[in-house]
């Protein structure tokens, strides 16, 4: 069991966690919710003993392991298999020890130990997790250096399952992760027989894997039972019958201080109006949660072209003489939703990169609109922002313009007015810094949108607020993205990538997932 005790903290003198009472028992899948910067990687960081609560108590089962993604991604001579069959000491140890042991008894505890650890199915168990979350057997057997941060980091998620610890602690794990291995870890988590405390901003993901919520608002934490949407529905309809309650408290008293206004300064009746002025002290209104603030999107409409947009015919893309797409054909229109859809490395953001230019085709022709503005957003640009540089600045940069009303106006359309615009990157937080992204791609209105994981580093709320844009939005949109919700919301189509071909899917991405198993 863990459980946090009226913990109160305080981060650079502000209060951020007040009061905050929860417990994780046994077999419990909790989500935690709440906005971008309340507090949600803080309480990680208290449970995991590396931020010590400034009142309160952190209580923690002493036979629970607890774990959480390695950070520091593992970049090794050895292969993924062998990392992840590493994380058994109590099996490297019973092995190791039986190598040259000539005592007999010992030798017979140190097998019946490894049957009960299930030592024999170590290797079996690794290839399962590690396949399931998109490594081939190559990979497998790949030096961990040799692999890309991105499947570096789901070897560390296939480490942290693999040790099968009683509570895991899970920081956005589908960030970096495709489609399909997000589907496979949703199945995986939802059968897992131990607990889990979760930080996610995909809203199906957390429908799909959890049975309660951690809702953290204004410095204090509120239990839900349920998935993401019960508690959506719970607190909506909270928050409308405490106003409800309010309206219906705050008649009486106006009914009651108009009897004391009238009355008060009568004799005959100054006993009843004190009596009621009494009972007005005595009303107790229940406090309202604030409304959270929220940024809105909001592209600028392109200059309207005639379509086709952009067209090409039998196209080979790869690098030097690897061919990773080929005889790919298509067209797009200004009324195009297209979702992109495949297995990491299958050449989603190849395809992306030449539709935006930044990769010529092996072979093939390519025709693009004489007057066709692209926007790209990949998901490496938050390393090209300049961390020196102020929002103003950046925008200015892509809007070529020194004009300061249309600069700021255009900053206005993503959240940055006032003060914010004037921030240095490195001040913002990562929400802000991918707002200032899609306002400097957007900054010349272009006719195609290019969106290669936009939702990484945006909240719930945000991701709403990006989905409403996109429907909005007069251009055509290419998704590459694993939010289940903003697929189903925003494309009409879908594309998969696979076997070097992109064919059109005939159905929905719900239909999509269902041929996946």
């Amino acid at each position: 069991m863990i459980a946090l005790n009226k913990v109160d903290f305080y981060i650079q003198g502000r209060h951020l966690l007040e009061d905050v009472s929860f417990q994780i028992g046994p077999k419990q899948h909790v989500g935690l919710v709440g906005r971008n910067g309340t507090g949600k990687t803080t309480i990680f960081k208290i449970i995991q003993g590396k931020l010590h609560v400034d009142g309160g108590s952190v209580e923690i089962a002493k036979n629970w392991k607890v774990l959480s993604v390695d950070q520091n991604m593992p970049d090794e001579d050895l292969c993924p298999l062998e990392y992840l069959m590493n994380k058994d000491t109590e099996r490297v140890a019973l092995l190791k020890e039986l190598e040259g042991l000539e005592d007999v008894n010992r030798m017979c505890e140190i097998y019946d130990r490894l049957n009960q650890i299930d030592a024999y199915t170590a290797e079996a168990r690794a290839a399962f997790l590690l396949k399931g979350l998109g490594l081939t057997e190559e990979d497998q057997y790949n030096e961990l250096k040799n692999l890309s941060g991105g499947y570096r980091m789901r070897v560390a998620i296939a480490a942290m399952l693999y040790q099968e610890p009683d509570i895991m602690l899970l920081d956005e794990p589908t960030n970096h992760l495709d489609l399909e291995t997000t589907k496979w870890l949703e199945g995986f988590l939802k059968k897992y027989p131990k607990s889990f405390l979760m930080v996610s901003h995909d809203r199906d993901f957390l429908n799909n894997t959890v049975d309660s919520i951690l809702h953290l608002k204004n410095k204090h934490i509120n239990r839900y039972v349920g998935n993401f949407d019960t508690f959506i529905d719970t607190y909506t309809m909270q928050q409308q019958n405490i106003a409800s309650q309010n309206a219906k408290l705050e008649e009486q008293r106006k009914h009651m201080m108009e009897f004391v206004n009238r009355f008060l300064a009568k004799a005959t009746k100054a006993k009843q109006a004190q009596s009621r002025l009494k009972a007005i002290e005595k009303m107790k209104f229940i406090p309202l949660d604030p409304a959270d603030p929220t940024v809105s999107f909001e592209f600028p409409e392109p200059e309207t072209i005639s379509p086709p947009l952009l067209s090409f015919e039998k196209v080979f893309l790869g690098y030097g003489d690897k061919v990773i797409l080929k005889y790919i054909s298509g067209t797009f229109s200004p009324e195009d939703r297209i979702a992109l859809v495949g297995a990491n490395g299958n050449g989603k953001s190849t395809f992306a990169k030449f539709l935006a230019g930044e990769l010529k085709p092996l072979k093939g022709e390519i025709h693009r609109g004489a007057k066709l503005k692209i926007g790209f957003y990949r998901q490496d640009q938050f390393d090209g922002l300049d961390l020196e540089k102020t929002a103003y600045e950046h925008v200015s940069d892509n809007l070529k313009t020194t004009n300061n009303l249309e600069i700021r106006s255009h900053l206005g359309r993503f959240g940055f007015s006032g003060e914010k615009a004037d921030q240095k990157v490195k001040e913002l937080s990562g929400g802000e810094r991918a707002r200032l992204l899609f306002a400097c791609l957007t900054a010349e209105k272009p006719n195609l949108l290019i969106l290669d994981e936009p939702t990484n580093h945006l909240d719930i709320e945000m991701r709403e607020s990006l989905i409403q844009s996109l429907n909005t939005y007069k251009g055509a949109v290419i998704l590459i993205t694993h939010d289940r919700n903003l697929l189903s919301k925003v494309a009409n189509t879908i594309w998969v990538v696979k076997d070097q071909k992109i064919t059109p899917f005939d159905g929905d991405i719900n239909e999509y997932e269902k041929s996946l198993k």
